[in-house]
């Protein structure tokens, strides 16, 4: 039965406190004003005092309102009907498309049992060779995009969603500015991939409390179509913006702070989402892929530092491209030996002749003579960046593969690069067109 009360004691920004029994944390409740009624979410009980944040801020809110509690947390709807939708943080439709209410379940559960998961062993082809080819994409991975504001990390999100083997896309926005949302809205609907995708939106102009809903509505739709058999991938951007407004909710509600201000908790709160990755023994699966940006380009910041203890890897987005040096799919040999028998011979020789490259460039930058040998690296080094390394390159994986074979004849013989004698026999090109 719905409660209703009116004693409201405190009204702090968007954060109301009002005397109640038998409330939950993250219960959902109505503030119903002389105007309008307005939703709001729990988010501390101390006794009976009771916070609820705003979705829509207080203002018009008064202390003799009503706060009437639904007594469950926030619910979203599930099924088909959600395919080439587009909701904000609440879950309110942003496409003019009617409301939906059937198949109706909680959001933020519990992780799943690790009793249901497997061993990840299945790869997810994204058409992007730094991806593909040196850091595999697991099914049921989550992994992040380190990268800082300016980096086209929208972008490389929109080709994933576009061009990943899964069934559905369900892509979370945090903090988004319009601009972007309408990137990703108007990239994927001429790709034709629209009808494969969810988006929960939120923008920088909507109210915090939604940003903290976007990746818990998002994780909660994927993990009902992951129980229908459905491979679901799930984009988020930005996970900073994310810790950010748990951030800005703490301080409201006067808690100590840990690491610059962000709260203790901050962890817990990430790997509650995090750990939402799964790949059931007798179903779909969840595999999570998060923007993270870096602020001040730090790896030491409390939200990437935080997140790396979670997460299997990550990747780091730079100069336009995914850097082949400390980006890393810790799960990548599950997969790779079961592609093509040659992927791990030209990931780990590749990726050894390109940190030779980075030597040379090194030495030439100091003055240092070119050897013969050296001019081989800058010439293999500059292949690779525009063959491989550069995101406008779009193939699938045994395209690249061979392409690899076509970069290393270019600019090396075979005993130059290493490789066994019975694989040289087998996969060894005649140099052709790289370079031009």
């Amino acid at each position: 039965m719905d409660k209703v009360y009116t004693n409201i004691v405190q009204i702090a920004g968007d954060v109301i406190t009002v005397e109640a029994e038998g409330v939950g944390y993250a219960d959902i409740a109505e503030i119903v004003t002389s105007r309008e009624t307005s939703l709001a979410q729990v988010i501390q009980l101390d006794g009976d005092r009771v916070s609820l944040q705003v979705f829509a801020g207080s203002r018009g809110v008064s202390t003799g309102d009503r706060v009437r509690f639904l007594g469950h947390p926030m619910r979203i709807a599930t099924g088909d009907d959600l395919l080439g939708r587009i909701f904000n943080g609440s879950g309110v439709p942003l496409d003019g498309g009617p409301a939906l209410s059937e198949n109706v379940v909680d959001i933020a559960g519990p992780p799943v049992n690790p009793v249901k998961r497997i061993i990840p062993n299945k790869m997810i082809r994204t058409g992007v060779p730094m991806i593909d080819v040196f850091n595999s994409l697991v099914v049921s991975q989550k992994l992040p995009v380190f990268s800082i504001p300016g980096e086209p990390y929208n972008e490389l999100l929109a080709r994933v969603a576009v061009q990943a083997e899964v069934d559905i896309i369900i892509l979370g926005g945090m903090g988004l500015k319009h601009d972007n949302y309408l990137f990703f809205r108007d990239t994927l609907e001429e790709q034709g991939a629209l009808t494969r995708c969810i988006f929960f939106i939120h923008t920088a102009a909507d109210p915090v409390v939604e940003c903290l809903l976007v990746p818990d509505i998002s994780l909660a739709v994927a993990e009902q179509f992951a129980l229908q058999n459905k491979r679901v991938l799930v984009l988020l951007t930005d996970m900073t913006n994310f810790c950010d407004a748990l951030k800005e909710i703490s301080i409201t509600m006067e808690q100590v702070p840990s690491n610059r201000g962000y709260p203790g908790d901050l962890y817990s709160q990430l790997a509650a989402r995090y750990e939402k990755a799964v790949d059931f023994d007798t179903a779909g699966s969840i595999t999570i892929l998060a923007v993270t940006t870096m602020p001040g380009d730090d790896v030491t910041h409390p939200v990437p530092d935080n997140t790396g203890y979670i997460t299997e890897g990550q990747f780091y987005l730079k100069n336009g491209v995914i850097e082949p040096f400390g980006s890393l799919s810790r799960l990548k040999q599950q997969v790779n030996g079961k592609t093509r028998d040659d992927h791990r011979i030209i990931m780990d020789t590749m990726i050894q002749l390109f940190a030779n490259y980075r030597g040379t460039l090194e030495k030439q930058a100091m003055g240092f003579q070119m050897s013969a040998w050296d001019r081989k690296l800058l010439k293999y080094g500059n292949l690779f960046e525009k063959n491989l390394m550069s995101l406008e390159v779009n193939i699938p994986l045994e395209k690249a593969l061979d392409r690899g074979w076509e970069i290393m004849a270019e600019c090396f013989t075979p005993e130059e690069t290493g490789i066994k004698k019975s694989a040289i026999e087998k996969y060894w090109r005649a140099p052709h067109s790289t370079s031009s």
